[in-house]
């Protein structure tokens, strides 16, 4: 019996010009590299990406807010504001399948790099640009920074403690939203320049992109006019789905359904008589009683400890869980049982750890994890195989590269 040859990647054979920086725009490429990909980052010699340096902590001089987000890459270090260093780019830009760039509107155009310039020579191409407000509209011009997207676009007005400050989140969830949209525009654009050959250009805003994730609390406030309320730890349609003290810590219980609710009193709690009082016994009671149902469940939880909740929880079939911190999350045996840390080896840090891709294909899974290049690690080797070392050579003694 003949065996099956393995599988290529599912992206092998696609080139990506990685004109980005920062989070939102390597997000994405990260993505595409991952599925295999071929990402090449183009970064100023002087400095490269700016989180190359935003540490602490670091790892032989490369930031760890830079290692998150550029894994499976090549760096080719060209300076763009040379004459010389355009060519490159644009020579690279013609050989490859698909372009991210997240220059401030315009910022590309006076190189000669806009999709409009590349698109002519290159219809195949899939240029996607990445900006706070977008393209169109009064803000296309201005920058866009996560932690004013949050604020702007209405998450931080409903998160946060119910008497406290808005809040941001822990994480830059407008540029990690904007990087997994602008990827998936990506893959419906080379599906759709497989069938007929074009191209085209994507438009991402981080703007946009936060007001789609308002999801369920947006949707909220399009029916009944009202404004959201901040619910701290607890939510604001779903009780009780909430942070609860316990005698030793806290634990996060959410029930999902009524059948739930009863077998969290029933089972677990031995009060029948809560599940059964008319203002608890569907979810839309509970929401409406909330600080009724919390004035009941508040001490009787707090009154065990945190692995009592958990193993009685589990047993009964009410989600919950315990609040982790970060370095607990990553070394739990799910995590290692899912393959999400893994080693690389690195030219200059020796071994380090990385989050792997949360992707799961039974045939074409993400490539084997590389560590995220040097600055200009790779400039040589692909000026070479793109057939641009020449260029690179040229100019002011090489000032492309330097």
């Amino acid at each position: 019996m003949t065996a099956t040859p393995p599988r290529r990647p599912s992206l092998d054979g696609i080139r990506v010009l990685d004109l980005s920086r920062v989070l939102a725009g390597p997000w994405c490429t990260m993505i595409l590299a991952d599925l295999g990909a071929e990402v090449i980052k183009i970064e100023n010699p002087k400095g490269g990406d700016d989180t190359r340096k935003w540490g602490p902590p670091y790892a032989a001089g490369e930031a760890a807010y830079y290692l998150a987000a550029n894994r499976n890459k090549q760096s080719v270090a060209v300076n763009i504001a040379t004459p010389e260093g355009q060519a490159i780019i644009r020579g690279l830009a013609l050989q490859c399948d698909v372009l991210v760039e997240n220059y401030k509107l315009g910022g590309l155009d006076k190189y000669g790099l806009d999709y409009a310039s590349l698109s002519a020579d290159h219809p195949g191409l899939i240029y996607c640009s990445i900006s706070g407000y977008g393209r169109t509209g009064p803000r296309a011009a201005e920058p866009g920074y996560d932690y004013v997207i949050q604020a702007e676009a209405g998450l931080m007005s409903f998160t946060g403690e119910v008497e406290g400050a808005p809040m941001k989140a822990g994480v830059a969830v407008a540029d990690l939203f904007t990087g997994m949209a602008a990827a998936q525009a990506i893959l419906a654009a080379i599906i759709a320049q497989k069938r007929d050959g074009l191209g085209q250009h994507i438009d991402m805003a981080l703007y946009d992109c936060q007001l789609a994730m308002l999801a369920n609390i947006g949707s909220s406030v399009l029916v009944s006019g009202d404004e959201p309320r901040r619910y701290g730890n607890g939510h604001p349609t779903v009780v009780p789905y909430q942070l609860f003290k316990t005698s030793d810590g806290e634990v996060v219980i959410a029930v999902g359904n009524d059948g739930q609710f009863a077998h969290l009193c029933n089972n677990l709690l031995g009060r029948p008589e809560i599940a059964a009082d008319p203002r608890f016994v569907t979810n839309s009671d509970r929401v409406v009683h909330r600080v009724a149902l919390n004035d009941v469940l508040v001490p009787l939880i707090a009154a065990k400890p945190t692995h009592y909740w958990l193993e009685g929880l589990k047993a009964a079939g009410v989600p919950a869980g315990a609040v982790r911190s970060v370095g607990t999350a990553l070394a739990a045996p799910e995590t290692a049982a899912r393959g999400m840390v893994g080693k690389v080896a690195h030219p200059t840090a020796g071994e380090v750890s990385l989050i792997a891709s949360p992707l799961k294909l039974s045939g074409t899974p993400p490539v084997t994890m590389v560590a995220p290049p040097l600055l200009g690690e790779h400039t040589q080797e692909v000026l070479r195989r793109f057939g641009l070392a020449e260029m690179a050579l040229g100019g002011n003694n090489g000032s492309a590269t330097s």
